[in-house]
């Protein structure tokens, strides 16, 4: 056969297969018509596994039976969205054990954020909450994790990522430890300037202190004066400018920011010393109770895996097959587990969304410790 008869036989081939197709997703029709009736879930692993079992079976070869394999998952997968859609147009969404709000509440609010007053966190929760809340901090994110979680704060402001540093990874891990939810995030432009006392010039400068990520987003300011400035890590950039403050030592400089100078009396000895001008930090905004906007359009989760070849492949294989686009993956060691890993996903979608309920649910059933860590 030469080129073209051989297109003209896959064209005939196509046909029949869409035909086939959309005769099969009006059965899947009638299966969700069944399970609204009986109040079966549209999930059935067992059937499935089976399912892949006896068609895989049907190819000849090694080749055809992982793509026979590989294309009935999609298959199962595309008939599953259809059917969560299905359900939600008769009223039956999956429970994933969030609220839907309209708005998050914010009146009286009580915010905690990690540091002390003038560090960024302060700054974040400014920016998100207004002057209007009431707003304290503590010495730790561990400490203001727990405060969300035993009621003292409505809402807790902590760090989660920067556009130059990357991960803030304690934050990661903390949101395994304590059950609280991401509500809201918020973006702090982060503009680091060198603060000294206000008779110190430059050129007194010996010792720099500042938190080890505003230390490193300001290498190059850093490195070109590192044989005269020595460098101190600190919890956060504010404590770096109190210390300054305290010690009134003229040798002594603070990586902060403009408002952290101004709220303790320091000068600005060197405006914007960060590497890249363009230097973001995210912030999470977490509270105790299950809620989501009904507008929010980022969900993240975490769940654990086996060192096991395609076992990654696997579980994004679900956001693909439902037309999720994913944002950001990390991953960390599981302590005590080796060569297990937990990984922590950003997905775009709302929990209301079919595709969004299937994505997850295929995640939940493959993965272990699943869990959707909030939708904002």
């Amino acid at each position: 056969m030469d080129l073209q008869e051989c297109r003209n036989e896959l064209d005939k081939i196509d046909k029949e297969l869409v035909r086939l197709f959309e005769e099969r997703m009006k059965i899947c029709g009638n299966v969700a018509e069944y399970k609204i009736a009986v109040g079966k879930p549209v999930y059935d692993g067992e059937r499935e596994k089976q399912k892949l079992a006896a068609v895989t079976a049907l190819a000849h070869g090694k080749y055809n039976r992982t793509a026979v394999q590989e294309l009935f998952t999609q298959l199962m997968t595309i008939s599953r969205r259809y059917q969560y859609s299905f359900l939600a147009e008769h009223g039956q969404q999956q429970n994933l054990g969030y609220k839907q709000v309209k708005q998050l509440p914010m009146d009286e609010v009580r915010v905690v954020y990690q540091g002390v007053e003038g560090a960024y966190s302060h700054a974040a929760a400014l920016q998100y909450f207004g002057e209007s809340a009431e707003f304290y901090h503590v010495l730790t994110f561990e400490e203001a994790m727990q405060e969300v979680k035993e009621g003292r704060a409505d809402y807790g402001v902590l760090p989660i990522e920067n556009s130059t540093a990357g991960a803030v990874i304690d934050n990661y891990d903390l949101q395994i430890k304590y059950n609280n939810y991401i509500v809201a995030e918020t973006f702090v432009k982060v503009r680091h300037v060198l603060l000294g006392c206000p008779d110190a010039e430059l050129s007194d400068i010996r010792t720099v202190f500042s938190h080890p990520q505003a230390l490193m987003q300001c290498s190059d300011f850093l490195n070109e004066r590192s044989r005269i400035m020595r460098q101190i890590s600190l919890e956060n950039t504010a404590l770096a400018a109190k210390k300054v403050v305290e010690e009134r030592d003229k040798s002594q400089a603070a990586i902060a920011s403009e408002i952290a100078g101004r709220l303790y009396g320091l000068k600005v000895l060197q405006p914007e010393i960060q590497n890249n001008k363009n230097n973001t930090t995210r912030f999470i905004v977490l509270s105790k109770s299950p809620i989501y906007r009904r507008d929010a359009a980022k969900i993240s989760i975490t769940f654990e895996l086996p060192h096991r070849s395609g076992t990654l492949y696997n579980i994004l294989g679900h956001f693909i097959f439902n037309g999720v686009n994913m944002r950001m993956i990390e991953s960390r060691p599981i302590p005590g587990r080796s060569w297990e890993y937990r990984f922590f996903v950003d997905i775009e979608g709302n929990l209301a969304d079919a595709a969004i309920q299937n994505a997850l649910n295929g995640v939940a059933e493959e993965a272990q410790n699943m869990r959707i860590l909030g939708n904002y």
